[in-house]
């Protein structure tokens, strides 16, 4: 990492890394802990490693860590020799982050690694030119109330050199601290822990600095392996003058950093140190992250089959009523039976089809007008509004079932309309009903140019002619006599042996499945378009194996 050429190489390796973490955090986690994993890689790569790979010379970054209480700015005081930070009860719930740095580095860090923490975040708190080459921050308290300060507590934690551990006698096996610490494990990071506020017992003090040694061992933390370092503040040790912890207590921390700011080769090991440690430390959490979005894809695809299956069960249950031959209102269907004349060409089937058609022609001459307009409007009316019911049965079976999901509650929240068909569906389902008439008129005209066929549709109109197709799609009888299903089955009886006078029992048997098939399409389609109401509040399940893939590619050529 030493050469131009490596730097730029590992430069642009970090950055398609850094990127493939702002395309996950794009795709907007359901889970927060799965945005907080990925908020972290981002914030890792963008505050620590690209800049501090680019800059290997840039100012340390020195960040005090802690619970609420536990000393950071009274350290940070020590540190500086004067009060530069509030401490105690003027300090407990502080918003901002204090920066003791010369003002060049200051504009340094805010121009690198601290561009993404807002200004007003961050209080300068300006050290001498003589003071350049460290800078320390004394960060919001790790186990604060308040969200944003954790989570400015966790940034300034990713884009940090040397992290310097506060804690207490009393505190130091609190979880929090020990969820933070693992953090700082797996980046690598340098660390110093400062124990505050020891009992002047030289016993008690003993078991007090055995067992914290202990719980750092167990969590994978020593001088060995992390260049752990602990410094002992006895209870009482303090400089009252400038409300800083005693500055002979503290003295080997600050020794330690005026040496880095007077050895410019001394820093850059550390940041070399830092750097190679922080790389090695993104495969765990690139790897969290990776699992995050394979999990997530695991969870769209069985959110999106929850939607697939109920539109797909209510789509066949309206299939099933369209074609029970009761859609349409009885007296609709009788003004229909009194077009065709379904007594006289009842009568006639008794001397046969052939018979039949010979008579066509006179069983509807002086019928009154064809009723084509109520019918279709009764037709149309009554598909929408079983339609409708069964689209806004499919939503609610979805909305419910998603509604007992994890992480899945607040989507249905943001939109209360997902419970019943989307407002545009009626429209949408009014044009479909009209093209597809319209269709159907289209293949009648088709199939009436064919020999003998002709006359008859002319004698009946194609408009009429279309309209007994339409029927023969909801009511088709298959076998049934006039007297089986009462009105229904009778017009559905009439326009078989109508459409079968009118153009043979094939070519009707094709005219009617050609129209059942497109309002089957037509009806599929608008299902579909309702779904995609749900499919689009999850991210494609293949999308986002492929970025998990992505992302472990990228961090395997990082750390290559």
């Amino acid at each position: 990492m030493t050469t131009g050429g490596q730097v730029v190489d590992l430069v642009a390796r970090s950055r398609r890394l850094a990127d493939l973490a702002e395309r996950r955090l794009a795709s907007e986690p359901r889970a927060p802990s799965a945005r907080e994993r990925a908020r972290r890689l981002r914030d890792h790569l963008e505050g620590f490693v690209l800049p501090r790979a680019a800059d290997i010379d840039a100012p340390l970054l020195v960040v005090l860590i802690g619970s609420t209480g536990a000393g950071k700015s009274s350290l940070l005081n020590a540190i500086a020799g004067a009060n530069v930070s509030r401490a105690g009860v003027l300090r407990p719930t502080t918003r901002e982050a204090v920066v003791y740095a010369s003002p060049d580095d200051v504009r340094s860090l805010r121009e690198g690694r601290l561009r993404r923490v807002p200004a007003e975040r961050l209080v300068v708190a300006a050290a001498t030119p003589t003071s350049a080459g460290v800078a320390i921050i004394d960060a919001p308290d790790i186990d604060s109330l308040e969200r944003d300060n954790r989570a400015l507590a966790d940034t300034l934690l990713e884009a940090c050199d040397l992290c310097v551990f506060v804690t207490t006698a009393t505190r130091y096996a609190d979880l929090v601290p020990w969820n933070v610490l693992e953090r700082i494990r797996q980046r690598q990071v340098p660390l110093a822990v400062v124990l505050n506020r020891l009992p002047t017992d030289a016993a008690d003090r003993e078991i007090v600095i055995a067992d914290v040694t202990r719980l750092f061992a167990d969590h994978g933390m020593t001088p060995a392996n992390a260049g752990l370092a602990i410094l002992r503040v006895d209870e009482g040790e303090v400089d009252a003058d400038i409300d800083a912890l005693s500055r002979e207590a503290t003295r080997p921390l600050a020794d330690r950093i005026r040496a880095l700011r007077e050895a410019s080769a001394e820093r850059r090991t550390l940041a070399t140190q830092a750097l190679a440690g922080a790389i090695r430390g993104l495969a765990p959490l690139a790897g969290d992250v990776a699992a995050d979005l394979e999990s997530e894809a695991a969870e769209s695809e069985g959110l999106r089959r929850i939607a697939e299956e109920a539109y797909a069960a209510e789509l066949r249950q309206l299939s099933t009523e369209l074609r029970s031959g009761v859609l349409l209102r009885a007296e609709v269907l009788r003004q229909w039976q009194e077009f065709v004349g379904a007594d006289q060409i009842a009568r006639f089937m008794s001397s046969g089809l052939a018979r039949l058609r010979g008579m066509l022609l006179f069983a509807i001459r002086g019928t009154p007008p064809a009723p084509v307009a109520s019918v279709e409007e009764s037709m149309a009316s009554s598909v929408e509004a079983l339609t409708l019911r069964h689209v806004s049965e499919a939503a609610r079976r979805t909305a419910r079932s998603w509604s007992e999901q994890r992480d899945t509650s607040d989507l249905l929240a943001r939109d209360p309309t997902l419970w019943s068909a989307s407002p545009e569906t009626a429209p949408a389902l009014r044009d479909m009903l009209r093209d597809w008439m319209h269709a159907v008129i289209d293949d009648v005209r088709g199939a009436s140019g064919r020999k003998h066929a002709v006359a008859r549709v002319a004698a009946i109109g194609v408009n009429a002619v279309g309209v007994a197709v339409m029927l023969a799609v909801f009511a088709h009888t298959a076998g049934l006599t006039g007297t089986e299903l009462g009105i229904a089955a009778g017009t559905a009886f009439v326009n078989q042996k109508l459409l079968e006078a009118i153009f043979g029992e094939r070519a009707m048997d094709e005219l009617v499945a050609q129209a059942g098939r497109r309002l089957d399409e037509g009806l599929e389609a608008i299902f579909a378009r309702d779904r995609k109401r749900f499919d689009d509040l999850v991210a494609d399940a293949t999308a986002l194996r492929q970025l998990a893939q992505d992302l472990r590619d990228a961090v395997e050529d990082l750390a290559a």
